[in-house]
């Protein structure tokens, strides 16, 4: 199919909400991707995050043709062995991460899944209300984690949300220290703020903000949806700051291109009640098996390494530009926000015009999320391109 007919029939059926751009995606392999007209493009968005592995990693595709001849979805209620393996290896994964002595994990389809679960677990876990959130964070669509989303353009079409949520200035102590009380269930962060403009937090923020949460009985989440399984350098963005929340919640990579979600909290917390959260497609059988493919490729390429080797390049570079209409390269690992003086809307046009696929992070901020895997060839000429294109 050429793209008009694309065209044509998606947007006769599309229910809208979505922007699209004006290009057929049909085909994407490492960190490269082609359209319906045979143009090709350097993936610098990542699949909006998810592409940490790259697209089709041949590992994950051998895992997930494996795993569908055998057994793709059945009973939650059933025990299963991918899924049992899948979480021995992420398990060991992240207590090394987060040093917990022990975790326990739910699965889910979705980031925003994921931010759900941790939310209704605190508020089962303290029996308390309320959710203290920052500013300029995202944390997803449905409505609780929506709730906890502070953009307006994203919350007030579906406005009364979830009642007992605030948001406060993101990594500013004192702001969270005047609204944490007994009645704090949980305050729910991202180590680097991705939708919100790609905005890192301070360590002595992240270390103040464990310490007043401990201090009040409330638990800390941290959002690593975007920043987890690599992207930042680490497999957990919380490592830099030798952060140890209560809750963590994964999505986008962990699937290797499958829809997943996952809530993991420190053991000591114990489980939710029997019977009182699920999901029926969470943690089925393929998207275990392709998780796990993830977690392997993640260790024998170390692609967190080589984040923070190519991360570290790429922004170097991008200061080093003589362009006047950038202010600042700000970012962690192969995370990458540059704020620009002018709208970045026409300047993704004009990047995609010339093979380099990007995304925006607010009105005027090139947001950078390349698969891991990238060549640094690749990213020499995405520099380049950007360079053309602002001046």
């Amino acid at each position: 199919m050429n793209y008009e007919e694309i065209y044509g029939l998606e947007s006769t059926y599309t229910s809208g909400g979505v922007g699209r751009r004006p290009v057929a995606l049909v085909k994407a392999q490492g960190a490269r991707l082609w359209d319906s007209e045979g143009n090709e493009y350097i993936d610098c968005a990542g699949a909006q995050g998810w592409a940490n592995v790259g697209h089709s990693h041949p590992v994950v595709t051998k895992a997930i043709e494996q795993q569908l001849h055998t057994y793709v979805a059945g009973q939650e209620s059933s025990y299963n062995d991918q899924r049992a393996l899948w979480m021995r290896d992420l398990a060991e994964v992240l207590e090394t991460s987060l040093n917990w002595d022990s975790s326990y994990i739910h699965p889910s389809n979705s980031g925003t899944e994921a931010i759900e679960a941790a939310l209704k677990f605190a508020r089962y876990n303290t029996g308390r209300p309320n959710i203290i959130a920052a500013m300029r964070g995202f944390h997803g669509r449905t409505m609780g984690s929506l709730s906890a989303t502070w953009n307006k353009k994203y919350r007030e079409p579906f406005e009364p949300l979830i009642p007992g949520i605030n948001h406060v200035p993101y990594d500013n102590i004192e702001a969270m220290a005047e609204v944490i009380d007994d009645q704090t269930a949980a305050v729910l962060v991202e180590i680097v703020q991705g939708e919100g403009g790609v905005f890192p937090g301070s360590g002595e923020y992240f270390a103040a903000l464990r310490e007043l949460c401990t201090e009040r009985g409330a638990l800390l989440i941290v959002d690593e949806i975007q920043t987890g399984v690599g992207r930042t350098g680490r497999w957990l963005a919380c490592e830099h700051h030798q952060l140890s929340p209560d809750i963590v919640s994964l999505g986008k990579s962990i699937g290797g291109g499958l829809p997943m979600g996952v809530t993991v909290w420190r053991g000591e917390l114990g489980q939710f009640k029997s019977g009182l959260h699920g999901s029926t497609f969470g943690g089925n059988p393929l998207v275990c098996a392709a998780s796990r493919a993830v977690i392997e490729v993640m260790a024998e390429e170390q692609l967190p390494q080589r984040a923070e080797m190519l991360g570290a390049w790429t922004r170097d570079a991008i200061e080093s530009l003589s362009a006047r209409r950038i202010r600042e390269v700000r970012g962690m690992g192969l995370m990458i926000g540059v704020e620009l003086r002018t709208k970045v809307t026409p300047v993704l046009q004009k990047l995609m015009e010339r093979g380099v696929w990007a995304l925006p992070a607010g009105l005027n901020v090139l947001r950078l999320l390349p698969p891991l895997v990238i060549e640094q060839s690749d990213l020499e000429r995405v520099v380049e391109v950007i360079d053309d294109v602002l001046k």
